[in-house]
């Protein structure tokens, strides 16, 4: 798999002006990401050790790419009201110019879609936002630990199909809300690891999210039989994740919700630790997964643990393992046995 490098150069052709590098980076960025808040592009461009509290030189960056026409923004959802709009922070994105400046200097993947005004301030804008976040945090904890897990090294709703057909995409594919890459550095040994993530911010239900980690077990078994069942290949047996990834990448949930309204109670801790139980009663209970239980690791917690802890502590409860009456303990990245 590939793991890219924040520090690659990137051109910006289209706009004929020479941009400083953080300027060049964000546009590398927004191209991965899509969409990224203000304060997420200065926590990705900026070291800790020597990040600024204010992002002002990011802010003129930004206004320079948006005067060549390269970005846009918007203002982030929130409760606002009389007064407060400019108060929320704002939202940047490539424009089509941006978009093509990017892929003119052929830094990176080329990306099928582009972004729209409209598609930022969409429903699923806070769950964009949250996927970042858990990118972010994999980034601010591998810097900290000597870790490898650069600003590029997640990609956002990566698909594999699951069975063979013409349904409808969302039919024949796990799209998951990223794939993201990771380098543990432990006495000099390298250990490459590669994720799905999964986030959910308690807005579908436990069922639904349960079906949705069963269909990563049919990802596990799928093997393409083409159109022509009487022709196959001699490698016809070999599972399809096989082409794509050197081994099966571990599931990583991530959970979240959004905050109470002024003057409620905060309940997400414990609605947070219903939703888990239920994924664990859930998946024990899928006759695909439990027969897989020694292939597949599944781990879940929750974005405040994985921000405060880092994905290196024992903050995952580890699905498909143990039984009801003897949980397993939690663990870290590797989702041990």
């Amino acid at each position: 798999m590939t793991l890219y490098s924040p520090e690659s150069p990137l051109a910006v052709p289209l706009s004929g002006r020479s941009f400083h590098v953080m300027g060049r980076r964000a546009l590398e960025l927004l191209y991965q990401h899509r969409v990224l808040s203000t304060q997420q592009l200065h926590t990705l461009l900026t070291e800790p050790e020597s990040r600024p509290p204010r992002p002002v030189y990011l802010r003129q960056q930004l206004g320079e790419l948006r005067q060549a026409g390269l970005v846009s923004r918007v203002r982030a959802h929130g409760s606002g009201g009389p007064g407060r709009v400019r108060s929320l922070p704002y939202l940047w994105f490539l424009t089509e110019a941006g978009a093509e400046s990017v892929e003119e200097a052929g830094e990176l993947p080329v990306r099928p879609y582009r972004v729209t005004p409209e598609s930022v301030a969409g429903a699923r804008q806070a769950h964009t936002l949250a996927v970042s976040d858990v990118g972010i945090a994999f980034v601010e904890h591998a810097r900290r630990l000597g870790h490898e897990c650069g600003p590029l090294d997640w990609t956002p709703e990566v698909a594999n199909r699951i069975r063979d057909g013409q349904r409808r995409f969302e039919d024949d594919h796990v799209i998951s809300d990223a794939l993201l890459n990771y380098v543990h550095i432990e006495r000099g040994q390298r250990t490459m690891l590669s994720f799905f993530i999964e986030v959910d911010r308690a807005t579908m239900t436990s069922a639904r999210l349960a079906a949705k980690l069963a269909a990563y077990g049919r990802l596990y078994e799928y093997v393409p039989q083409g159109q022509d069942r009487g022709r196959r290949l001699v490698n016809a047996t070999r599972p399809s994740w096989m082409y794509s990834y050197p081994v099966f990448p571990r599931v990583l949930v991530i959970l979240d919700a959004a905050p109470p309204r002024a003057g409620q109670p905060d309940t997400r801790p414990q609605r947070l630790a219903a939703r888990t139980e239920d994924l664990y009663t859930r998946t024990a209970a899928d006759v695909r997964l439990s027969r897989l239980k020694g292939d597949l690791a599944i781990g879940v917690t929750t974005l405040q643990q994985l921000r405060e802890h880092g994905p290196c502590a024992p903050i995952f409860t580890p699905l498909l393992r143990g039984t009801p009456s003897a949980r397993p303990a939690p663990a870290d990245l590797y989702l041990s046995k």
